[in-house]
């Protein structure tokens, strides 16, 4: 999540999450929080449709990962920070679990298309079979005839 959108929900200034997360820099490992770069944050503008009337950034965003966001609850001790990382919390449990209980129906059509598509390749193959019979014994009856027509 960016931090924009943390400070949003946490009821704070942008700068004053961001000078929490600095003063407890230790807390937060690069696999945890990083900065974008501007490339990465302008493509990011132009898929969220930002505006400047939002005053714009000086400086570019930070993203917090899942592990991020569990280590501010230990620096934002608000109480309301509390409330809003025990909803965060559970949205990524959510999602996690949506996303493997999809990866289990996806492997299961995967194994059905596989197993039928197979069923229908023998079928497709025996057609063609007959059919190239067929065209072999008409071949054999369309002889040349010989004498008056």
């Amino acid at each position: 999540m960016l931090d924009f959108d943390l400070a949003e929900l946490y009821e704070i200034e942008t700068k004053n999450l961001n000078l929490s997360v600095k003063r407890n820099s230790k807390r937060f490992p690069k696999d945890f929080m990083f900065q974008l770069t501007k490339e990465e944050w302008e493509s990011l503008r132009l898929q969220i449709e930002t505006s400047k009337s939002r005053g714009g950034t000086r400086y570019l965003p930070y993203v917090f990962t899942e592990q991020g966001l569990a280590m501010l609850s230990g620096v934002l001790n608000s109480d309301i920070a509390i409330l809003v990382n025990i909803a965060i919390m559970r949205a990524f449990v959510f999602i996690r679990q949506y996303a493997l209980s999809h990866k289990d129906l996806t492997e299961k059509l995967s194994e059905l298309e596989n197993k039928y598509n197979q069923q229908f390749k023998d079928v497709y193959e025996a057609l063609e079979y007959l059919l190239k019979k067929d065209e072999q014994i008409i071949g054999q009856n369309d002889r040349k005839r010989i004498g008056y027509k």
